[in-house]
């Protein structure tokens, strides 16, 4: 696997693939800094050898050249984050681009214009990906987010550079902290998977089975197993089809001894808000006008038990509606729970928007061991597949 380390960046451009999709207020403000600190110390590295970046990226969804999508309006939140001086070139291919390119020296940063303004960026255009790839001597792919799409400069654009390209500092560590969690990790490995939908984890679960020992099913997901157990669980949501299948992933689990642990009692609320009424209930008695909302306190303290005992924990999905102040306690406590093991020596891996939401939220992101920015790249990689980005580096 070629890093950083593997080249010398002395009088070279570099073209660095960043994820800067960062989200923008009504004054088109950057309103979270996140994805630009990830890049920070890619860049820094390079420029401090004495080289100079050119960074790529997209934002958002635009329909050909919007003013609204511009990666303009984050220039500034770039330049406080590298404290730097960041050049504006407004294209990424074609004269304005190699002009400025052409003109950069080394220690000087260029940020061209959003990728996606182009059809040819996600239809994987060979032609546009080589355009693309006159803008640097060494082709550097540090966005991890997107490296589970095709697209012409997170793929395409690496066949151009045969020996001369390499993952950057954040890619390097995504796919290293993954690793440990699916192939080099410590016993005992826990994975809990919470979230709404079982549909949406069934391959990461399968693929996960040989690997862990112990899988906590939390979130609403829960409520399907809990279902096909035969539980009674209200109007608590549920994926009737999948009822089969958790049974079969039960029985799989088993068979792989594999422990599965469901939640046993949950906070349920008579609608579905902030002010409902609530109670602590079974999670295999609640009665019709009621849901779960989030897991009980006997629910918390096994799981506690579960991962503080346990050398290698993955964490992909809440237990609860987080986001309502009155339903965030069982995401909370496990967030302390991980905090604990993490602090024990264990290595915890956080990863899937709604887990990383919550782990910033309730500040818990500087508590864990690694916290991934890339939600659908992630649970690819958790599925077992490879991902075109990171195979563009290693072919």
């Amino acid at each position: 696997m070629k890093t950083l380390k593997d080249f010398n960046f002395k009088n070279k451009k570099a073209i660095i693939r960043v994820d800067f999709n960062v989200p923008l207020n009504n004054e088109f403000q950057v309103t979270d800094i996140t994805r630009i600190q990830a890049a920070k110390s890619t860049i820094t590295e390079i420029l401090a050898q004495g080289g100079s970046c050119v960074l790529i990226s997209h934002l958002g969804r635009p329909k050909g050249f919007q003013e609204a999508f511009s990666l303009q309006h984050i220039v500034k939140s770039v330049e406080a984050v590298l404290n730097c001086n960041v050049k504006f070139v407004a294209d990424c291919v074609g004269t304005k681009a190699t002009d400025a390119v052409a003109d950069l020296a080394p220690g000087e940063v260029v940020l061209l214009e959003n990728l996606r303004f182009y059809e040819e960026e996600k239809k994987g255009d060979v032609a546009f990906a080589e355009k693309l790839s006159k803008l640097g001597d060494i082709y550097v792919n540090d966005a991890f987010g997107t490296a589970h799409r095709a697209h012409a400069s997170t793929t395409i654009i690496a066949q151009f550079f045969e020996d001369n390209k390499c993952f950057g500092n954040l890619l390097s560590r995504e796919i290293e902290s993954i690793d440990k969690v699916l192939n080099n990790s410590e016993k005992p490995v826990l994975a809990i998977l919470g979230g709404a939908k079982v549909s949406s984890k069934i391959t990461v679960i399968e693929n996960i089975l040989d690997k862990v020992d112990h899988l906590i099913i939390g979130g609403g997901m829960s409520f399907t197993f809990v279902k096909a157990l035969g539980g009674k669980i209200g109007n608590s949501i549920c994926e009737d089809d999948k009822m089969e299948l958790a049974l079969e992933i039960l029985k799989q689990a088993k068979a792989k001894g594999v422990e599965v642990h469901i939640p046993v009692d949950v906070i349920a609320a008579d609608d579905f808000s902030n002010d409902a009424n609530t109670q602590t209930l079974d999670i295999n008695e609640i009665p019709e006008g009621w849901e779960g909302v989030d897991a009980g306190p006997k629910s918390r303290a096994n799981f506690d038990a579960v991962v503080n005992a346990c050398k290698t924990i993955l964490w992909n999905g809440p237990l609860g509606v987080f986001e309502m102040e009155a339903f965030a306690g069982g995401t909370i406590a496990l967030g302390h729970s991980i905090d604990r093991a993490t602090k024990n020596g264990a290595f915890s891996l956080v990863g899937g928007g709604d887990s990383v939401a919550a782990v910033k939220q309730f500040g818990f992101a500087d508590k864990v061991s690694y916290v991934s920015t890339g939600g659908g790249a992630m649970l690819e990689m958790l599925e077992g597949k490879t991902l075109p980005g990171i195979e563009a580096i290693l072919k």
